[in-house]
């Protein structure tokens, strides 16, 4: 039956973000808690939670109960109708937002939350324009992929959109010649700001940011900046989109990413984690002034799924498990205690680590080529012979990494055993060494 799958794949799937013909996938059989299990019996330690997803593992029996005792009583009813898991998703959800913030719209999952921001945004503001920054990514969808700022947007920008581009802090790779957090912060703000009033300021309508940017490299901002561009929209009219559909539900050791800075946007997208990615779900928490607009008025959007109920009733079961179990907890600790000390430990030990970087069960190691000058272990957008050896390494030993061009992202569940977690970064630590011997010496 394995060979069956594999060959029906190869015959009949299309893959995202591939070249089809060179394609061998892995097949998965199952999954429990950390581990994933292929079609000859291995199994992987799942330290990327498959896209960054499954915050409290596979198979969590109270979620998967959940969603069969919700197909026992209602499997799917149109939009316009209420319904019990949809009515309680958006309580829980809006009651971990932000003071203010007591709407939800749902959505399948973060590239049309993305969409429905920013239509939301460009009505409530009537205005066009939405910056977003380098380094970033916001979906596949065709506003939210020109949104994103990293190369799998070039193929699919034709400028049509209505989006500028800026450069965000990330002092590790400075555009701004900062040496402190202070400097790239002030520095970082000072160009958003040069770009708004280049681009007009009575043209744009908002400026979205991942909180912290996942996929592009898991940059945390500064201390200050948020704070910053929460000013910046209010001086200019600009509504603030914060994208947490990867950062949020606990995986920074926080509900919301949000919750480790003092600013508060007016629309937050959301996904993944709100169900660990059991079923597919997504969604804007909407701030009072942007919901008013709507009170009286159309807003013109919708999808025909939702709220959907199984979905919404997995939300609902994992919200409740992350706080009956204190997984978010969890992932704080594992961030101060495990992954933190031990990725530190890592850095030192090999000279292709060039920067370390994360909170709570979110962390990216920066590879590099040469330690003075940061060149990447791979280009920028693309891969290399040292990724791909490392790569190889973490999994011939067990270890089902996140790898993203010159970077190894550690994101496993939020939940995993500390044993666990210590085993997968001994397989990173032993595969790294691969990695060491194409450095410049």
């Amino acid at each position: 039956m394995t060979h069956r799958t594999y060959e029906l794949d190869r015959a009949h799937v299309f893959h995202s973000w591939s070249a089809q013909a060179s394609l061998t996938p892995m097949v998965i059989e199952s999954a429990e808690g950390s581990h994933v299990v292929d079609d000859e019996g291995r199994r992987y330690l799942d330290f990327s939670s498959q896209l960054v997803y499954t915050n409290i593992g596979h198979q969590h029996p109270r979620v998967v109960k959940a969603i069969q005792d919700q197909a026992a009583t209602l499997c799917t009813i149109a939009p316009q109708h209420a319904n019990a898991a949809r009515s309680e998703a958006a309580r829980l959800v809006a009651e971990l937002a932000p003071e203010g913030m007591d709407h939800v719209f749902f959505t399948n999952g973060g590239a049309d939350a993305v969409e429905h921001a920013v239509r939301m945004a460009r009505l409530h503001t009537g205005r066009r324009k939405v910056l977003s920054r380098y380094r970033s990514y916001h979906g596949g969808t065709q506003t939210a992929v020109n949104l994103t700022g990293d190369p799998r947007r070039w193929p699919n920008d034709y400028g049509s959109e209505g989006v500028v581009h800026f450069f965000g802090p990330f002092l590790y790779r400075s555009e701004f010649h900062a040496t402190t957090e202070q400097e790239e912060c002030e520095r970082a703000l000072e160009h958003l700001e040069r770009t708004i009033v280049m681009e007009g300021s009575d043209t744009i309508a908002a400026i979205i940011l991942e909180t912290i940017p996942g996929t592009a490299g898991i940059m945390p901002p500064p201390p200050g900046y948020l704070e910053g561009v929460r000013a910046l929209c209010d001086r200019y009219g600009i509504v603030w989109i914060a994208d947490e559909v990867m950062a949020g539900f606990g995986r920074t050791g926080t509900w919301f990413a949000l919750d480790l800075y003092d600013a508060k946007p007016d629309l937050i997208t959301f996904a993944k984690g709100v169900t660990s990615g059991y079923v597919p779900l997504g969604g804007v928490i909407i701030s009072e002034p942007i919901y008013a607009t709507f009170a009286d008025r159309v807003y013109p959007g919708g999808l025909t799924y939702s709220g959907h109920p199984l979905a919404c009733a997995a939300a609902v079961a994992t919200i409740e498990t992350m706080k009956d179990e204190r997984i978010v907890e969890a992932a704080a600790t594992l961030g101060s205690d495990v992954l933190g000390p031990g990725l530190a430990d890592i850095a030192a030990k090999h000279p292709c680590v060039g920067e370390v970087r994360g909170v709570g069960a979110f962390w990216a190691l920066d590879l590099v080529a040469d330690p003075q000058t940061r060149e990447p272990l791979a280009p920028y957008g693309g891969s290399s012979p040292a990724m791909n050896e490392i790569v190889g390494a973490c999994k011939k030993n067990g270890l089902l990494p996140f790898a993203n061009y010159h970077r190894i992202h550690v994101v496993p569940a939020l939940n995993i055993a500390h044993d666990e977690a210590r085993q997968g970064l001994e397989i990173l630590d032993e595969a790294l060494s691969l990695g060491d011997a194409h450095v410049a010496r």
